[in-house]
């Protein structure tokens, strides 16, 4: 009887033994749902087995974060991996240490459909595949219990624009909790220029019966191709903290519109394509009376103002004058002003007058043709003409005689105070206090010269902590920004943001303009205004573009400064931060 029951009990023991031994080799794959919309995040649990050889040789050298981990980038590119934790716990199993270890990840999914979590291997061990089903668009309004964690609002001003018209982007961020960490992505599109319209702005508002807190963020777009603008969709990624302390991952993303983009009009006459919601010219600094002598000087001012362009895109004013007049034109100044509903740009050309002949001198109409957008409409600004009577006569080249000779009567003034310079010279060899004075003041400059190289010692010691992981990012924007200024390309501004940013660290810059006025490097500032005008020359577009002047000064200004120093470091305050903050 004992011999019967033996072996049915040996064969269970076996079984039940071999069942433990592959429970301790497995892994599990548990998502915590199987549909869910774009714009959410999945969290998934994957759960493994090991066996554990623990014992009192290796027990103080044992450590559970050495253990190998699931293949998880397998997910990739179907799924983000926004996050992830684990856990471990030890048991005994059939006298064997056994190890559970749980790996937790926060899943975003990169497009809609049926996405599959391929099989996962640990060790020896695979786990099965899972089928999850990502569906377009934001999940249904469900009341105020379950209201959304945060959104993205997009809006523009505009329904459609004319080429290089300027569209106002609104980027308005929804997000309720305490928010830990935000990244949200700016506009991008390679045939559009894209400057930031101040800083972002924060406040309140309700949605639906719920507060949010809300980031608002303004850009003025202006695109360089006819056709369609469609913009990459606005990103965010963050997370938070809701009532009860929970951490919460959010995710949200939105596309604007498409936008169409109209050609220039074929009964636009002018030679400089301007689209603009207002445009003026104005004339000051001409005597009223218009009555003058010969030799006086005369200093006239035009202003061209435009409402909704950047100042590269204003054309040079005329300086055409009678041959009666000389004409002596300053550089021209420009200047573009940042307001929340876009750009406001001046172009001021000061130029001084000197009438050499008497008579009456016609100073001939400026005509500046534009495209008004608020009428559709082509309109003109206009100087009217006007005439100079200039009296007096032809003036002598002898009268110039006078103010030639004037510096070769100063020069004897100081012959005679010579005398009374060396008496008082020779009255100090004798004074002992000033010898006094001269020594503390030379060993109070040594002490200041010592304290001087010692603070600079410090801050180059400083500045070399942490460069090292950030040198690849800068090579690698560099490139880009190289070659999108070699070609023309209305990327460069945007990559010479970026670029300057990692470049120069503890500046945020907000725009191209921005990033060269900092540089203070004159062949810079000239070649991006080329290149400026050249991207907003419309359709006088020169065929052929020439970058290797904007290259070579890039290149040069890269070589001279040190990354995050510079002596334009400590002249200009940081900008506002470039990534959320909230």
């Amino acid at each position: 009887m004992v011999k019967r029951l033996f072996f049915p009990l040996t064969l269970l023991a076996i079984l039940a033994l071999q069942a433990m031994l592959v429970q301790a080799e497995e892994l599990r794959v548990e998502p915590d749902r199987t549909q869910l919309y774009e714009g959410e995040v999945l969290t998934l649990t994957v759960k493994g087995t090991m066996k554990l050889d623990i014992n009192l040789s290796n027990l103080f050298d044992f450590n559970l974060s050495d253990l190998p981990t699931p293949d998880i980038e397998k997910v990739e590119p179907d799924f983000k991996v926004l996050a992830q934790n684990q856990r471990y716990s030890i048991r005994t199993v059939n006298n064997d240490m056994v190890g559970e270890i749980t790996w937790t990840y926060q899943l975003a999914p990169e497009k809609t459909g049926k996405l599959t979590i391929p099989a996962l291997t640990f060790r020896d061990s695979t786990s099965d595949p899972v089928t999850i089903e990502v569906i377009s668009g934001s999940p249904p309004d469900q009341g105020t219990s379950n209201a959304r964690d945060s959104f993205i609002e997009l809006s523009a001003d505009k329904a459609e624009v004319y080429v290089q018209e300027q569209l106002t982007l609104t980027v308005r961020l929804f997000f309720n909790g305490n928010l830990i960490r935000g990244d949200l992505s700016e506009p991008e599109h390679p045939n559009a220029i894209i400057e930031p319209l101040g800083k972002q702005q924060e406040f309140s508002r309700y949605r639906d019966g719920v507060r949010y807190r809300v980031v608002e963020r303004r850009y003025a777009l202006f695109p360089q191709k006819p056709g369609t603008l469609t913009l990459s969709p606005i990103k965010f990624e963050g997370q938070a903290r809701d009532a009860d302390g929970k951490l919460v991952f959010l995710r949200d993303s939105e596309q604007l519109y498409d936008v169409p983009v109209k050609d220039i009009p074929a009964s636009f006459t002018g030679d400089t394509w301007l689209p603009a919601s207002q445009l003026s010219l104005t004339e000051s600094g001409l005597p009223p009376t218009m009555n003058v002598e010969t030799g006086e000087n005369l200093t006239r001012e035009l202003v061209l103002e435009a409402e909704g362009l950047p100042s590269e895109a204003l054309p040079p004013l005329p300086d055409e004058v009678p041959d009666g007049i000389r004409s002596y034109p300053e550089q021209p100044e420009r200047t573009t002003i940042k307001t929340p509903e876009g750009l406001t740009s001046t172009l001021a050309q000061t130029t001084a007058l000197v009438p050499v002949e008497p008579g009456a001198m016609e100073l001939p109409e400026i005509r500046i043709p534009w495209w008004d957008t608020k009428t559709d409409s082509q309109k003109f600004a206009i100087v009217e003409a006007k005439t100079l009577q200039v009296g007096g006569s032809t003036p002598a080249k002898a009268e110039e005689t006078p103010a030639a000779a004037s510096p070769v009567r100063d020069q004897s003034a100081p012959a005679e105070a010579q005398p009374a310079a060396t008496d008082s010279a020779d009255g100090s060899d004798h004074s002992p206090w000033q010898w006094l004075a001269i020594l503390f003041c030379t060993l109070w400059l040594i002490t200041l010269a010592a304290w001087w190289v010692t603070r600079k010692r410090a801050a180059n010691t400083q500045r070399k902590v942490g460069h090292e992981q950030e040198d690849g990012r800068e090579s690698v924007a560099f490139e880009a920004l190289i070659d999108a200024a070699r070609k023309g390309s209305p990327t460069a501004p945007a990559l010479l943001v970026r670029w300057m940013n990692l470049r120069f660290t503890g500046h945020h810059f907000q725009s191209a303009t921005d990033a060269v006025r900092f540089a203070q490097n004159p062949e810079l500032k000239t070649e991006f205004e080329k290149l400026q005008s050249h991207l907003f020359s419309g359709q006088n577009m020169p065929p052929n573009w020439d970058g290797k002047g904007l290259a070579r000064a890039l290149q040069e200004l890269r070589n001279r400064h040190q990354r995050g120093a510079g002596k334009a470091g400590a002249k200009l305050p940081p900008l506002y931060p470039q990534n959320l903050t909230a």
